[in-house]
This record gives C-alpha cells, sequence and structure tokens, in this order.
C-alpha cells in the first residue's frame, strides 16, 4: 500500500509524512492488539452484545446520529482517542499520552486544513467512527489518487478486517464497565456482509438522504481534505472516483438488505434529525430498542447545535464535474428504497 501510495501523482511532501504515518499507525495498532491477545487470551471471549452500527452514505447525518445515541448512559462510543491507540487501560498517565497523540492529529488537519473542521470536526475525546480502526478503508483514496490500491480493495474480503475491528472492542471493553456499543462509519455499507458475520446480532442503523446532495457534500470535504495531500487538486478527479465508490457503496449495501431481519435493520430519514431532533431522537431510541431518558433529552441541544466557530458549507456538484442526472442514473435502486422509507 505505501508504495503505491509513494507513486501517487502530484503527491504533496505533507501528503507522502501522511502516507507513513497512516501505514504505520495500522501496522502498531495491529502489533499492539496481538501482543495483547497474547498475553491476556479471555479476552477473546469478551462479548460484544447487540452492537448498533450506523451506517449511511457520508454526509446523511450519520455523525449526528452517532452523537445522538452516545447520549444514554447504558451505551458505549468509542473515542477518537481510543481508535488511534487502542489498547488496554493504563490508568491517567497512558490515557493522557493517548490523548495528546489524537490532539496532534487534529491540530495538525487544523493548521494544514482549517476548512475541514467546519465540514468534520474531529474531537480527541468525542465519539468517533470504526474508519480510524479498521485495518482498510477507501478514505486513503481521500488523500491521493492510488488506482492500484482502489483495484485490490474491490476485491478484497474484508471478513479479517471486521475480526480486527471486533478484537479492538474487545481491548478497549476488558477490564471496563460493559455497555452496548454504539459504532458508526459510512464506510460499513459496503460491507455489511463481512460485518453481519463478524456482529451477527447487530442492529443496523441506515440514514438516508437525497445523494445528489450527500455526494456534493462529501465531494467538498474530500476536496478540503486532499488540498495539502496532493497539488493540485484534481476536482473533475474527485467527482468521478468518489461517484463511483459511493454509488458501488450503496448497491452493496442493497444488496446486503435482505437477509438482514427486519427487527435488525433501522431506517432513519435525514427528516428525523435534521428536522426535528426533539421528536427524531425518541423514535431513534425506540427503534434500537433503547431508553430514551430526561438526562438524554437535557444534552440533546449540545449535540445537534454546530460550533458558533464554524463557517456555513457550501458545495456544488457542478464543481466536481457532476450533474443532477449523473447522480439519480447511478443512485437509482436507492431512490426508490428512500421514496420508501420517506412514505413510511
Amino acid at each position: 500500500m505505501l508504495r503505491w501510495w509513494a507513486g501517487a501523482e502530484n503527491l504533496t511532501p505533507v501528503g507522502w509524512v501522511s502516507a507513513r504515518g497512516h501505514v504505520a499507525r495500522h501496522l502498531a495498532n495491529r502489533a499492539r492488539i496481538r501482543r495483547i491477545l497474547a498475553e491476556h487470551p479471555q479476552i477473546a471471549a469478551e462479548p460484544v452484545e447487540r452492537p448498533v452500527f450506523v451506517v449511511g452514505l457520508p454526509r446523511t447525518a450519520t455523525t449526528l446520529t452517532h452523537g445522538v445515541l452516545s447520549l444514554s448512559a447504558e451505551h458505549r462510543c468509542p473515542l477518537l482517542w481510543e481508535l488511534l491507540t487502542p489498547d488496554l487501560d493504563r490508568g491517567p498517565e497512558g490515557r493522557a499520552k493517548s490523548i495528546r497523540t489524537a490532539r496532534t492529529l487534529t491540530g495538525s488537519i487544523d493548521r494544514f486544513s482549517p476548512r475541514f473542521r467546519d465540514i468534520h470536526p474531529l474531537r480527541p475525546e468525542g465519539p468517533e467512527e470504526c474508519t480510524f480502526a479498521l485495518p482498510h478503508t477507501v478514505m486513503p483514496l481521500s488523500q491521493a489518487r492510488i488506482p492500484q490500491y482502489l483495484a485490490w480493495h474491490d476485491g478484497r474480503d474484508f471478513v479479517p478486517d471486521y475480526g480486527h475491528l471486533k478484537q479492538v472492542y474487545q481491548v478497549l471493553q476488558y477490564g471496563r464497565p460493559r455497555r452496548r456499543w454504539v459504532l458508526k462509519s459510512p464506510l460499513h455499507l459496503e460491507n455489511l456482509d463481512a460485518l453481519r458475520t463478524v456482529f451477527p446480532d447487530a442492529t443496523i442503523v441506515w440514514t438516508h438522504r437525497d445523494p445528489a446532495v450527500a455526494v456534493a457534500s462529501f465531494c467538498s470535504l474530500v476536496e478540503h481534505g486532499m488540498q495539502v495531500s496532493t497539488c493540485p487538486v484534481d476536482l473533475h478527479g474527485i467527482g468521478a472516483t468518489w461517484l463511483e465508490l459511493l454509488s458501488r457503496s450503496v448497491s452493496r449495501g442493497l444488496a446486503a438488505r435482505p437477509a438482514i431481519p427486519p427487527e435488525s435493520l433501522v431506517d432513519v430519514p435525514y427528516s428525523w434529525l435534521g428536522a426535528d431532533p426533539a421528536a427524531g431522537a425518541p423514535k431513534l431510541y425506540a427503534a434500537v430498542g433503547a431508553r430514551w431518558t430526561e438526562p438524554d433529552a437535557a444534552r440533546l441541544p449540545d449535540i445537534v447545535s454546530r460550533p458558533h466557530s464554524s463557517r456555513p458549507h457550501r458545495y456544488d456538484l457542478a464543481r466536481y464535474g457532476l450533474t443532477h442526472g449523473d447522480v439519480e442514473s447511478a443512485f437509482a435502486d436507492y431512490n426508490a428504497l428512500r421514496a420508501e422509507v420517506d412514505r413510511s
């Protein structure tokens, strides 16, 4: 992967440093998890029961949905610093060291790409998505054009990756109070079969939004993230790459839906939390079989409010060489499902 990344066209020095850091972190984490399991084989028996996985196209309120579900004292969401350096409980000093590592990463992103922070803020001690723990995802393609990796990724069996992900959460759970895991990543959408092989009792929460809006918004996010790693940025290349990847992801998700028991699949239209969170949050909790409490309701405004320092996020499909017709064609089957969800 690193060799392919090194050959990416228009890669900047910062992009190369980022590539090396990405690969080194995943190798270090894999080695640490394997060492911990060898030293404490009983961790392999830690139950990860009835986890909730929030999935959906990027920019469809997956982060908001994850944040709302994180309110419950009965739920456990992985924090960014835990995902970057998953480990056993090493006490206050170990925790402080891991948080500093996370702050270094988020500080670098804020420094080199301040607009990225406005679009998708990363908080070292806040809930974050499984993407940081999964060994192989498409996210390197948001940093550089790596056609060899794209082809390799397309044919991969992801069951071992989800086996590793389960080990990460078993390690993070060991010796700590057991609560229901609430997990999230838009990237799970294309691997629901592998996910359910490893987590057969998982509840899948699928968020929905107009794909024309979601694709434009995500292309904008990729543009701002890629500006420091690739120069110049090929805007039309971003549009073509991610229209293909996102439509492929949805197609695989749609193919996996019939095998998911109805009681384990929750469809969440954007209006639930995007329009009226106070009404949508209790419905969301009821759908996943969780209790919505007064303390949860009291904390809801903190989750749904935008940071005061953030600027409005504006985006347009045309900037990335795409039209509404392109998106409508690529997501025709998904739009039929979304219309059905909106009516229900």
